[in-house]
């Protein structure tokens, strides 16, 4: 008996108590699953069976638990350096990312900053699996196809700001085409240098050789100033001085057809005559010192008479 007494019953469970229990802890899990709110700056997908039915913006909203899902898109403007990351506040190059070639073959280590935000979230979540990879690709694309436009000496001087505009343009543009949900919001030009030691000897070593040649071309063109006036009037002088020499044969020349025609009418004239004191006058050019003698084959007769004693 005092066995049976120390043995006190067991208690049933309540299958009522355990209903309301599951009914609760059921409702608690709907009800923090059919709504969710959205912060400034973001963005929400909403999605049913993997369809999109709806984008919110901030404010809080409502979805049917377990079969409507909620994509939270951050809107707000990002900032990635291509060339370089920052950790800890300070800027760690990245090796041969920045590092490019230019038009004159030359290489330069450039870095970028680049600002962009989501601007479609549906395709921004849906249209690939990692966006901003892909956006910094194409950035890298598109400032090796700017940066090989122009000359080392542009690139790390004057051209930055136009090769800037230039990469910001063209990557927008990808984006637009790929459909990434992405956009631009800034692209500036950090730093612009040769990469490596032995490239900036050698950069100074192309510029030393440049700065040689300009003074070459300078030292000619001088050279050019100096002797092209003097080869000019040189030329002058040759070119009057054959002038002159063509004037005088042509008057030499007038001047001896007018002889020969004055001799012509003489000759036709008195041809005998004519004839006999051209041979006279052509000898004495010919011969000054012949002396003409003058015979009919009988009687000797000297013309001019010479001293046959032999004093002039």
């Amino acid at each position: 008996m005092l066995g049976k007494r120390g043995n006190a019953p067991k208690a049933k469970a309540n299958p009522k108590l355990i209903i309301v229990i599951v009914i609760a802890v059921l409702a608690l899990l709907c009800v923090g699953e059919s709504f969710y709110s959205v912060r400034e700056q973001e963005q929400a997908v909403l999605t049913m069976f993997g369809k999109v039915l709806r984008v919110d913006t901030a404010g809080l909203y409502f979805k049917i638990p377990f079969i409507q899902d909620v994509h939270t898109i951050d809107m707000t403007t990002h900032g990635v350096g291509i060339g370089y990351y920052i950790k800890d506040g300070q800027n760690i190059t990245v090796d041969d990312e920045g590092v490019m070639i230019t038009s004159d073959f030359n290489f330069v280590d450039i870095d970028f900053y680049l600002e962009y935000k989501v601007s479609d979230p549906v395709a921004f979540y849906y249209n690939s699996s990692n966006p901003e990879v892909i956006m910094k690709n194409m950035a890298l694309a598109c400032i090796r196809n700017t940066v090989v436009n122009y000359t080392v000496d542009d690139v790390i001087t004057t051209a930055k700001g136009q090769i800037q505009a230039e990469v910001k343009e063209k990557l927008q543009n990808e984006l637009t085409n790929s459909n990434i949900g992405m956009m631009v919001v800034n692209l500036s030009v950090q730093d612009a240098e040769p990469p490596t030691e032995e490239i900036v000897q050698a950069f100074k070593s192309v510029e030393t050789a440049k700065q040689g040649k300009d003074t070459a071309v300078n030292n000619a063109k001088k050279y050019q100033s100096e002797e092209l006036p003097k080869a000019e009037a040189d030329a002058d002088k040759i070119v009057q001085d054959a002038e002159a020499y063509k004037q005088a044969r042509i008057a030499e020349a007038e001047g001896q057809v007018a002889r020969f025609n004055e001799m012509y009418e003489q000759y036709k004239l008195q041809p005998y005559i004519t004839k006999k004191r051209l041979f006279y006058e052509t000898m004495e050019e010919v011969l000054p010192d012949l002396k003409v003698i003058i015979t009919d084959g009988n009687t000797q007769q000297m013309l001019p008479l010479d001293n046959f004693n032999g004093n002039d």
